[in-house]
């Protein structure tokens, strides 16, 4: 199918470059050479978008990370480039300026580049220093990151701890200001929906900074007409799709069986790498140095980075695949490679074909070496999953998913704590059982609480405050019950999930795991109730046919918005978002249409993840939007606060202190 306009709606490539080039003008700002002090979650964000040699250009010397304290006086130009909003790490940057004052000979020019913008807080801080007078301090607005050409980031890694466990609203401010960024580029969303408390602020927020915009325009007489023609309804985007992660915890917590979910189970994926044993990949050639070069901390000698994204000659066709079927991928793809081979080595070839061989060798040899990285990665991920362990994990996972009585799971979960398995992975199923069971039964939760703190440490007794503090493990009450929870609880502090599983198909049975038609394929069965919430707006007649399969289908719900499913919506926890914005002006909407022409091409709907997303979620709307891009020429772009996974939301809560130390 050729490419439509609404794969280039959004152009990752601008966003990339407008970061690049504002942080370079930034350092250009600071003359002479220069020492670069970098916050250290920030560093694999930066390596994104600009090389390490590219900033040498720009005058930088060394890098350190600001939480080492080991920042040198070589230069005498300093640069700290934090985040704005935490009030520690600005007091970090304080006390090194101090530092180096008291310590230095050299009149530094200390300088401060805040990300994403400057808050009041760290200048508090900065003041009570006494530091506040002694450095230039300017901002970065650094917002959406592209991942890939269909996943935007905002890279906020502690999004789930200060939402869930602090009740910090500082991220839904950040990420109102990088989606009314985009309005101000592509116009006004012309719909916003959404699901969850959470994702309700975000629209009022939305709401109300579009309403600053236009009072900002009217007092200034010189812009106000532009100002105001930036802000009509967008030809290219349909729609705004936010969801709350509260809304949908048990996906999260559930275990990723995609090719990709499950690279980052095992060894984490950050920034598109991750870090695996060199042992692991034995003969692999090495791959190419990445984009961020330096910037990011080295790796110990016994460990290789590996870039994960298009640069890859096979990820792309990998990543989303459900891990069954990826070893017979790599069987044919190297069936392929040794047949080219041996083409290659045929003796009655003309110059004609050499010269097409000789044109096609570096990617030949390009995939050739992804094949052996992926082999030996998948052959140590297979060692995994058909441990023991795993299984019987898994097998507790998929009966909660499935609606079994959770009940019957308790004597496995018990067997895990006696085995002292991963304190995580036990974790995860209560907070599982929990979630999906509204709670859990006053005796059997203090039961589980005991044997924790034996066998794990009684400091984890902070641990679980932190999880019931968060909703993910509690006690039932008797008015969220599992087996009937009354209507008035239902939808506002409990999710019905027994309605759910049939009202929106949670759970299949007959999953085509090789060449997949249903988004339940990443987990095996179960369907992640963010995707199918999305589904409900985006693929009606579908979802509406999935639900209704036994049957003889009825007609399917027509309309926009949630029409069709608001029974079934009204079912889940959280309020239910939907906001239509208009032009404020008809003539400057008129003239934005006039000036597109009357083919305005394929919209894109925006799927927003307050809170993280997965990547089996990721896998999900992506075939999704395959689907229908091919019926209707639509595609989905996904935006998040951040990548997550199961073991990094549960390690949110974990207590890090052990007694006596």
């Amino acid at each position: 199918m050729a490419a439509h306009p609404a794969v280039k709606a959004i152009n990752t490539q601008e966003i990339t470059e407008k970061a690049r080039r504002g942080l370079l003008q930034l350092l250009e700002a600071v003359r002479g050479k220069k020492n670069l002090v970098i916050e250290r979650s920030l560093a694999g964000t930066i390596g994104l978008f600009v090389k390490f040699s590219t900033l040498q250009e720009y005058g930088v010397d060394k890098i350190f990370f600001l939480e080492n304290h080991n920042v040198d006086s070589s230069q005498r130009n300093i640069i700290f480039l934090c985040r704005g909003e935490s009030a520690k790490t600005a007091r970090m940057v304080a006390e090194q300026i101090k530092l180096v004052r008291s310590e230095s000979q050299i009149d530094h020019e200390f300088s401060i580049i805040w990300v994403p913008r400057r808050t009041r807080v760290s200048d508090m801080v900065l003041e009570e220093h006494g530091t506040l007078g002694e450095a230039t301090i300017s901002q970065l607005q650094l917002h959406f990151i592209p991942l890939e050409q269909d996943v935007l980031s905002l890279e906020l890694d502690t999004a789930v701890h200060d939402l869930y466990l602090r009740k910090d609203p500082t991220c839904i401010f950040a990420s109102a200001q990088a989606l009314m960024r985009l309005q101000k580029q592509y116009g006004l969303f012309p719909r916003i929906l959404g699901k969850g408390d959470n994702a309700k602020k975000l629209a009022d927020l939305l709401q109300k900074m579009r309403s600053e915009e236009e009072v900002n325009a009217a007092a200034d007489s010189n812009n106000s007409y532009l100002t105001s023609f930036g802000l009509t309804p967008s030809s290219v985007i349909e729609n705004l799709i936010i969801i709350d992660r509260d809304v949908d915890f048990p996906t999260v917590l559930s275990t990723q069986l995609t090719y990709e979910g499950l690279i980052d189970e095992n060894y984490g994926i950050t920034n598109n790498q991750t870090e695996v044993e060199s042992s692991i990949l034995g003969g692999a050639p090495a791959q190419p140095q990445s984009q961020n070069g330096t910037t990011q901390a080295p790796a110990t000698a016994t460990k290789r980075k590996l870039q994960l994204d298009t640069s890859d000659k096979l990820y792309p066709s990998l990543r989303d695949a459900n891990f069954a079927t990826i070893g017979p991928t790599l069987n044919r793809t190297a069936r392929r490679l040794q047949s080219d081979q041996q083409n290659i080595h045929n003796q009655d070839q003309s110059i004609a074909d050499l010269k097409s061989f000789v044109s096609k060798l570096p990617s030949y040899q390009a995939e050739q070496a992804s094949l052996k990285i992926h082999t030996s990665l998948a052959e140590e991920l297979m060692k995994v999953t058909r441990s023991e362990l795993f299984n019987q994990m898994l097998e507790v996972q998929q009966n909660l998913l499935a609606g079994s009585d959770p009940s019957a799971t308790h004597e496995n979960i018990e067997e895990l704590i006696a085995r002292d398995v991963p304190f995580k992975t036990v974790l995860r199923l209560l907070c599982l059982e929990s979630c999906l069971s509204n709670g859990i039964r006053s005796r059997d939760l203090e039961n589980f609480k005991r044997q924790i703190l034996q066998a794990y440490g009684f400091q984890h007794v902070l641990t679980l405050a932190n999880l019931e503090k968060m909703g993910l493990l509690v006690p039932r009450e008797s008015h969220r019950g599992y087996l009937n929870p009354i209507g008035s609880a239902a939808g506002q502090t409990a999710t019905d999930w027994n309605a759910l599983r049939k009202g929106l198909k949670l759970w299949v049975d007959d999953v085509q795991e090789d060449d997949p038609n249903d988004v339940a394929y990443v987990f095996s069965g179960f369907a992640p109730l963010s995707v199918r919430l999305v589904q409900c707006i985006l693929q009606k007649s579908q979802l509406y046919n999935l639900v209704n399969q036994p049957r003889q289908p009825s007609s399917a719900p027509t309309g926009t918005g949630w029409k069709g499913f608001e029974d079934v919506v009204a079912r889940i926890r959280g309020a239910t978002v939907d906001v239509t914005q208009k032009g404020h002006d008809a003539d400057a909407s008129h003239a934005r249409k006039t000036l597109r022409g009357s083919k305005e091409g394929p919209k894109i709907s925006l799927v927003f993840f307050l809170g993280g997303v997965t990547f089996a979620e990721i896998a999900a709307l992506r075939l999704v939007s395959a689907q229908m891009e091919e019926k209707e020429g639509r595609k989905i772009v996904i935006m998040t606060t951040g990548l997550v996974n199961g073991g990094r939301a549960v390690g949110t809560a974990v207590e890090k202190r052990e007694f006596g130390q």
